[in-house]
């Protein structure tokens, strides 16, 4: 229990330090607003993501094991509450009158399922983290040996929402959530298309997924050799769209200027 306790406490006050500093960082002058908006893109934005997630889950298993990990877990829920209620305090006139996305939803689905369904969706963190994971350590391994795109990270993942006016206390936090969420779905989107089409331009028997994995890898319409074509067929393709130095999916923009 102590180990529990102590693992709460330490979260709870890192955690709230770094918020603190965070909301400092803009009154600062021109070097603090410049400093926090480097956190609202990789790399930055992995460092405060990561500070405010998993390294408070690694420690507290590190030091209490899965005790520890719901203690930190109880302390970083706690933390957003609070954020999230002063921060609400702090806009009451805008909270009070203005339209709110979850007062919205509370209303038309009721508070239980809104609120269960949204904690629902923070499950899906550790493997968002696994995906940004392999952003990071194993796709440039790709761009080393096999010389594909490069992308520049923070045009993928960072915040900016933030900067919306009328997010306030808990719509804001889901948003920015969210945010995060879909610039690493769509670099890891993204990355895949390459490596897809450079390995397996081989479209699927079930027409059905064809249809539905067509938005997120549109060489299957644009290119892949039909499920009854031949290994020839395949080995063409791939000698057409890869005997230069590209080395992107077959309707990446950079194929579309040279």
């Amino acid at each position: 229990m102590k180990l529990f306790t102590f693992v709460f406490v330490f979260v709870l006050s890192a955690e709230t330090s770094l918020v603190l500093l965070l909301h400092l960082l803009p009154r600062l002058g021109g070097f603090g607003k410049n400093i926090l908006a480097g956190f609202t893109k990789a790399p930055g934005l992995d460092v405060i993501v990561s500070l405010l997630l998993w390294v408070p889950w690694l420690i507290g298993g590190l030091v209490a094991g899965w005790f520890g990990i719901i203690a930190a877990i109880a302390a970083q829920f706690l933390v957003m509450q609070l954020w999230s209620f002063i921060h609400e305090l702090v806009h009451r006139p805008t909270a009070n009158e203005g339209s709110r996305i979850h007062s919205f939803m509370n209303q038309k689905f009721g508070w239980w399922r809104n609120n269960l369904a949204l904690w629902a969706t923070a499950l899906a963190v550790p493997v968002f983290f696994i995906i940004r994971w392999a952003e990071v350590f194993v796709y440039p391994i790709l761009v080393w040996v096999l010389e594909f795109p490069d992308y520049k990270h923070s045009e993928w993942v960072n915040v900016s929402r933030q900067k919306f006016q009328g997010l306030i206390g808990k719509d804001l936090i889901w948003c920015l959530y969210c945010d995060w969420m879909t610039g690493v779905y769509s670099l890891g989107a993204e990355m895949l298309r390459n490596v897809e089409s450079f390995w397996c331009p081989i479209r699927f028997y079930d027409g059905k997924k064809c249809e539905n994995c067509k938005l997120d890898f549109p060489d299957i319409e644009n290119g892949w050799v039909a499920a009854e074509g031949t290994m020839d067929d395949v080995e063409r393709l791939l000698q057409q769209k890869y005997g230069d130095s590209q080395r992107s999916w077959f309707g990446h923009p950079d194929r579309q200027k040279s």
